[in-house]
């Protein structure tokens, strides 16, 4: 099953940050955590944005509203209305 490919804004590593993460002396659960980690603080950057906070002024219940939110979108209207393309 093809999924649609994501926007260069909202792509959350990069082809330079992925290269960048496989040349580290990690193991792959390493690497894959930090793959996981940057693209959390990405997606962090995005929601506090929304907010219009500091990322260290989220709340867990706005994290979670955010993607109430967001999921809902693609459920009434698609995948190309929400945010996160999964």
């Amino acid at each position: 099953m093809d999924l649609p490919s994501q926007q260069p804004s909202t792509q959350f590593l990069t082809l330079e940050e992925s290269a960048k993460v496989d040349a580290a002396l990690l193991s792959s659960p390493e690497k894959f955590l930090t793959r996981l980690t940057i693209s959390s603080l990405k997606l962090l950057q995005h929601i506090a944005q929304e907010y219009g906070v500091s990322i260290e002024d989220l709340t867990t219940q706005q994290v979670i509203s955010w993607f109430e939110k967001d999921s809902k979108l693609r459920r009434e209207q698609g995948i190309e209305a929400s945010y996160l393309k999964w």
